[in-house]
């Protein structure tokens, strides 16, 4: 892997050197472990004129959370930062910056606070700070073969862990005891931990987009509506389901669960490479708005997936930007009914060409509207 993190920060450095800086520093942890194949706690990235440096304050360990730095960086313990106290990473990283002859450094202005920004000027006076933007966002988007196995592998974990969880007898547990019995399946599996809270809703709280779990019961007749995600070695996926507990589901839920079906089938086929972000989104929306439910829609019916769990590409009526091949995404409409309950069905997916046989789908629990 060696090899790939060094062609990584090669291709960062292009961009740098493009736009006028010799030197970067990446600080954000996500960005750090695409990079530098480990993000300790505090850890900071300086892709220097002269060396390439992972300071941090504590060394990496080998939990499949933290990884293991590449063995091509310089490996620089600062002594205290790891419990708050002594020199900055990033601040010490800037000195050595200027110490190595750098005129100027890109650093991630959007993850840095104030505070931290105004101690590194302090630090080095005569080196100018420039903004690195998003560019390692933007290099994460499209995933080598390598990280979307990764995917792959979490994306059958959650599938196990789903699996399992609707054998078991559901009426009269909470919300809460399913959402941490699902978290708890997914550690059995494999998983490194949950890729974000697990969402669980009942009843009313069904298809809710991001609701936490409460101490209200599954009862028979409930729409059970379930959102979970297994990280593996550092990547993360996304599922959704909606299912009826207990009895043959109401007219009513038959006819919404169809249409959200319908639009995230729509949404699905129209992930080709060259498509639209705005237009992935249209093409599920559309199928919902039209038959009257424009006002209940999230703002979004899709993401990018990877490190986190909410990353580029971003699937909204105002998105720009067209899909590239191997972009892992989800593709999620839903419809909540206050009061009532709703639907929310949801993927991760891989943006594929047609001649690979389309969007290769992750996620495979059945899609099949299920009384359990």
């Amino acid at each position: 892997m060696s090899e790939v993190y060094a062609a990584r920060r090669t291709r960062l450095r292009e961009r740098c050197n493009a736009g006028g800086s010799a030197a970067a520093l990446v600080s954000r942890p996500a960005n750090v472990r695409y990079l530098a194949g480990a993000a300790p706690r505090g850890a900071v990235l300086l892709l220097g004129s002269t060396e390439e440096i992972l300071l941090c304050g504590e060394p990496p360990d080998d939990r499949p959370t933290t990884g293991r730095p590449d063995e091509a960086l310089r490996l620089k313990i600062l002594p205290g930062t790891g419990t708050g106290n002594g020199t900055d990473a990033a601040v010490a990283a800037t000195g050595i910056a200027a110490a190595q002859g750098a005129d100027s450094l890109a650093v991630e202005e959007h993850h840095l606070t104030v505070a931290r920004h105004r101690a590194m000027r302090s630090s080095a006076p005569a080196l100018r700070l420039a903004d690195l933007g998003g560019a390692v966002e933007q290099l994460r988007v499209v995933k080598d073969e390598e990280e979307i196995s990764c995917l792959r592998i979490g994306a059958e974990i959650t599938d196990q862990a789903l699996g399992e969880l609707l054998e078991s007898i559901l009426v009269g547990r909470t919300e809460r005891h399913l959402a941490l019995e699902l978290e708890r399946r997914l550690v059995d599996h494999g998983a490194d931990g949950p890729a974000f809270p697990t969402s669980v809703g009942t009843g009313p709280n069904s298809g809710r987009p991001g609701h936490r779990p409460t101490d209200r019961r599954v009862e028979e007749g409930d729409f059970l509506s379930v959102c979970l995600g297994a990280t593996y070695r550092g990547y993360r996926c996304e599922i959704g389901r909606t299912f009826v507990i207990g009895t043959s589901p109401a007219d009513w839920q038959i006819e919404l669960y169809d249409l959200v079906f319908a639009a995230q089938r729509a949404g699905r086929e129209a992930l080709v490479p060259g498509a639209g972000h705005r237009d992935v989104d249209r093409a599920a929306r559309q199928v919902l708005d039209s038959a009257g439910y424009g006002e209940n829609l999230p703002a979004r019916t899709g993401h990018g997936v990877g490190l986190e769990i909410d990353e580029d590409p971003q699937l909204t009526p105002a998105a720009m930007g067209k899909l590239d091949a191997c972009v892992p995404v989800t593709v999620e409409p839903g419809v909540h009914l206050p009061g009532r309950g709703g639907v929310r069905i949801d993927d991760t997916l891989v943006v594929r060409p047609e001649a690979d046989g389309g969007p290769e789908l992750l996620t495979i629990t059945t899609k099949e509207l299920l009384a359990l």
